[in-house]
């Protein structure tokens, strides 16, 4: 008698732990239903970034070249350029028309290659190894980025990961943020999820 009403309250026990247990959890998410925007590539200029530059027939002046954190670069000739937001055929063009209307160089061919883009970073935080902020690159995706940032710690919630994209609408920029089952993606049984630079990635919690 005393065993089987043991027995009885460890099964009410184990009901009761399920049932607080699940609200949670909460519901399962389907990643099919997220309706997230593709990623918008970019690559315009910002700082930190690094890039080269060739001036045909300029053999004795500088080659690499980094962007200030106030958007300008020191350059031959032209002396500060204020390059944050351009793309880098734009930025050949203005220097090669400044070189120009300046009397420096007659007809200068301009010659800019993109080295580093320091400035694209996704922002992870929450409940993985190394939380913080890490470079962009072309093609990234979300378990890449958690790999990079060591990975979920032991308490994570995998099913319901925050992704916060910023996205253009217009002339206005707006915030979308959609939940991801990362461990679908684990699993194999949903697409991993493509990243552009200025992601933010929480991982919340597991709560027990």
């Amino acid at each position: 008698m005393i065993e089987r009403t043991s027995r009885l309250r460890n099964i009410v026990v184990a009901l009761l732990i399920v049932a607080v247990g699940a609200p949670a959890c909460g519901p399962a998410i389907n990643n099919a239903d997220l309706r997230l925007a593709p990623p918008e590539e970019s690559s315009n200029v910002g700082p930190g970034d690094v890039f080269t530059l060739t001036i045909i027939g300029e053999s004795g002046i500088p080659t690499e070249y980094q962007v200030r954190q106030d958007g300008n670069v020191m350059l031959p000739y032209l002396k500060v350029l204020h390059v944050e937001g351009m793309e880098p055929e734009q930025i050949e063009e203005v220097i090669r028309t400044r070189l120009i209307e300046g009397k420096f160089l007659q007809d200068p061919i301009v010659i800019l290659r993109m080295k580093q883009y320091n400035s694209k970073h996704i922002t992870i935080l929450g409940m993985v190894a190394r939380p913080g902020s890490y470079p962009y690159g072309t093609g990234m995706t979300m378990i890449q980025a958690i790999s990079v940032a060591g990975g979920f710690n032991a308490i994570a919630r995998r099913g319901q990961v925050s992704l916060k994209r910023k996205l253009k609408k217009g002339d206005k920029t707006v915030t979308r943020t959609v939940v991801v089952n990362v461990d679908s993606i684990i699993e194999g049984d949903a697409q991993d999820i493509p990243l552009q630079a200025g992601d933010q990635i929480y991982v919340p919690e597991r709560v027990f």
